[in-house]
């Protein structure tokens, strides 16, 4: 790895961001980044971190440091980035972590922030996601312009022998499918190693392309230290216990060549040894952070501002109106479909008449905050179009080819970078690339949607190794944003649930819990929390709440549901009112029909979020119970706004509380809100269910069955004959 940084650093790249699984990461934090013994030795001795965070094991901790690279005189920027024990996990984050460092630099070649990724034989022929991270390399979004990966092959994987863990000749293989040129050498003769490293070094330099360094090595002890290997490897561990260890080899070579004396190998020995005893002194002495870990600080981010103080997020009218202009018409020179035309032409009488529909208030919400100087990237399969051709983003000349229009890119001469990219056909590559993209510049609105919020499961082990925990684990924080299309409209199985289910269980919001009340109640659920999740029923609140995003004093990952049906409701606007100056995001949408004007006379307050709000208030007005139920949506589920449902529950006091969800009784926010709505109302009254039956599928397939499903819990949640339940006091 030295080699490889000061050969590289020689052709002028001046940062390196890595990546590797735990083996070998004391060694490389110690040797190439050398990070500061006492800190290494500080995690054998367990001491606990004094700021926040619950930590992380020694071998999956990063860091971030700037040392003098001896072989340039220079001054290099080396980054580690954390890892969970998810071998082959933290390869895309590193590559969009290497990929936005080259943007805000204007390292468009590459030339001066290059990434490094090291593997294992059996991890990197076995993981998928090294396939995916691959087919990355070469695309327009996402080319970091050649990686140099480092293969440590020890010809097994934990017990499993190559010719059970893979059924290509060599591990490196999967590389082939990019051409990228493979370099096997012995890892017992470092000279060829080092040869090889100033090759892979001059390769990535000239050609920009990735290259693959094969260390075909061995393992000299099992999986750990007192793992014993000759369980299952007994002849190849006999061998292995023959072999000189490397370093008497080559030592032995040195001398017998006259290179170096045995007094001075030994001498360089005590010297080492003397580095080590010291450190290890001093670990008693040291007061340990958790955040001497991070490897994306963010300097100066945090410097004077109130952490408790919410934005405002409204914008004037004329912004609107600019931005109004800009997505709805085209240039004149330019043909467009015929089909979006009458979609531009709709926009823009919906401008005119102040009202905006889902694609106008992410226009306006993405657009407000490029002319504010905040760069924006949406990344995703078919995000320029949209999956349900409501974006439009990208606008593609109907005669020319590779002709496109971007609105949200000429807004003005001041704005920021708006970047709109269609991704590969991949979930945990792409949102594990966005994640590091993420962690480089909290001054940007990074956003990655699923094609639909069923498909995001793919990528669970980044949703649940790196978002949901990332800033306990390692003390760092990233404001990525999912956007996960939701609801259930007759799609079947696949195409209905993002699985809210999950989110809320990986909250860290207590159920059990009521914060006390005070001014600072929202934000300061905002600041403890471990990320957003919510789902937002108008134009208005989605506005707001991607604004809110990027103007808190603090970054959280943001968990969306979005619509699909919604898109296009007619209820499902907003007036331009909603986004002005005076407006800002409301974590619960209340009651304002003719329930709230004589609340005493309600006989059912119905709590919801999502689409079945709308399926809600329609059956209610068809049925004329629009006095005696109120229906309230929570659009921010977690953190739980338990002080509105304590109010709106006081003012409908002699109503019976009802939770109504479309997803089936062991999915959706059930489990969730129950003990939280229970917590706000100090379990003086009990909440009852209304919607779908526990099921092992998300949703069923037949059409007729959902519809049947449908009116099942509508007429549940609109019985108004069942009185008021009260638990007795």
């Amino acid at each position: 790895m030295k080699q490889v940084i000061d050969s590289s650093s020689e052709r002028g790249v001046e940062s390196f961001i890595m990546g590797m699984p735990h083996r070998g990461r004391l060694n490389v934090l110690a040797n190439v980044c050398r990070k500061p013994l006492e800190h290494l030795f500080s995690q054998f001795e367990a001491l606990t971190g004094r700021d926040e965070g619950s930590g992380d094991v020694k071998y999956h901790l990063g860091c971030s440091t700037v040392r003098r690279n001896h072989a340039t005189n220079k001054n290099i920027h080396l980054a580690v980035v954390a890892n969970p024990s998810h071998l082959e996990a933290v390869n895309p984050v590193v590559q969009g972590k290497t990929y936005a460092e080259q943007f805000y630099r204007g390292d468009r070649d590459g030339k001066k922030v290059m990434s490094m990724l090291l593997h294992g034989d059996a991890a990197f022929s076995g993981q998928g996601v090294v396939y995916e991270t691959f087919h990355l390399s070469d695309l327009p979004s996402y080319s970091t312009m050649g990686t140099i990966h480092i293969v440590c092959n020890n010809q097994i994987g934990f017990t499993t022998d190559p010719r059970h863990s893979r059924s290509s000749p060599y591990c490196t293989d999967v590389a082939r499918v990019v051409n990228a040129p493979i370099f096997h050498v012995n890892a017992d003769d470092p000279e060829a190693v080092m040869y090889v490293c100033k090759v892979a070094a001059a390769w990535r330099n000239e050609f920009s392309k990735d290259v693959v360094i094969d260390l075909v090595s061995y393992r000299r002890h099992g999986h750990n230290e007192v793992d014993e290997p000759r369980f299952t490897q007994p002849l190849m561990y006999k061998r292995i216990g023959e072999t000189k260890p490397l370093l008497e080899k080559y030592t032995n070579k040195l001398v017998s060549d006259g290179t170096v004396t045995e007094e001075e190998v030994q001498l360089e020995k005590t010297k080492y040894d003397g580095v080590l005893k010291k450190a290890l002194a001093e670990v008693k002495s040291t007061v340990v952070y958790n955040a001497i870990w991070l490897d994306s600080p963010w300097t100066g981010f945090f410097a004077g501002k109130d952490p408790l103080k919410l934005p405002k997020t409204g914008v004037s009218e004329t912004i609107l109106m600019e931005i109004g202009k800009k997505c709805s018409t085209p240039p004149e020179d330019f043909v467009c479909h015929k089909a979006l035309l009458r979609t531009l032409k709709d926009r823009a009488k919906m401008i005119e008449n102040r009202i905006a529909d889902w694609a106008i208030g992410e226009y306006f919400a993405f657009g407000s905050l490029l002319m504010e100087d905040v760069h924006v990237r949406l990344s995703g399969q078919d995000v320029e179009r949209g999956t349900f051709s409501h974006r439009h983003h990208v606008l593609h000349d109907q005669d020319v080819d590779k002709k496109v229009y971007i609105p949200l890119k000429n807004l003005s001469q001041s704005q920021a970078t708006y970047t709109a990219c269609n991704s590969s056909l991949s979930e945990f590559g792409v949102l594990g690339f966005e994640v590091g993209y993420s962690l480089t510049n909290p001054n940007a609105l990074v956003c990655w949607e699923a094609q639909f919020g069923d498909f995001s499961n793919t990528a669970q082990c980044i949703i649940d190794q790196f978002i949901s925990s990332g800033q306990a684990k390692w003390a760092r924080q990233s404001g990525i944003v999912l956007l996960l299309p939701h609801g259930y409209e007759g799609m079947g199985p696949e195409h209905s649930s993002a699985r809210l289910e999950r989110f809320l269980q990986m909250s860290n919001d207590d159920p059990d819990y009521y914060p006390p009340p005070g001014p600072h109640f929202a934000s300061q659920q905002l600041n403890d929390c471990n990320w957003i999740v919510a789902n937002c029923t108008t134009p208005a609140n989605l506005f707001h709440i991607l604004r809110r995003q990027i103007l808190l004093p603090f970054r959280k990952p943001l968990i969306l549901m979005t619509p699909k049906s919604l898109l296009r409701h007619p209820e499902a606007r907003s007036s331009f009112d909603d986004f002005t100056e005076s407006s800002l995001f409301h974590r619960m949408l209340l009651e304002d029909g003719p329930a709230a004007s004589n609340p005493e006379a309600v006989e059912k307050l119905i709590f919801c979020s999502g689409k079945v709000y709308y399926d809600l208030a329609k059956t209610r007005r068809e049925r004329g119970l629009d006095e005696k139920i109120a229906i309230n949506r929570i659009e921010q589920i977690t953190p739980f706004p338990f002080d509105r449902v304590e109010s709106e529950a006081t003012k409908y006091s002699n109503a019976k509380v009802v939770w109504c969800q479309e997803e089936h009784k062991n999915m959706g926010g059930w489990s969730y809100v129950e003990p939280c709505i229970l917590t706000a109302l100090k379990h003086t009254r009990k909440v009852s269910y209304a919607g779908r039956q526990t099921a092992p599928s998300t949703a069923t397939g037949n059409k007729y069955q959902h519809i049947t499903e449908l009116q099942t819990l509508l007429n549940d949640a609109m019985n108004v004959e069942q009185t008021t339940m009260k638990v007795p006091v």
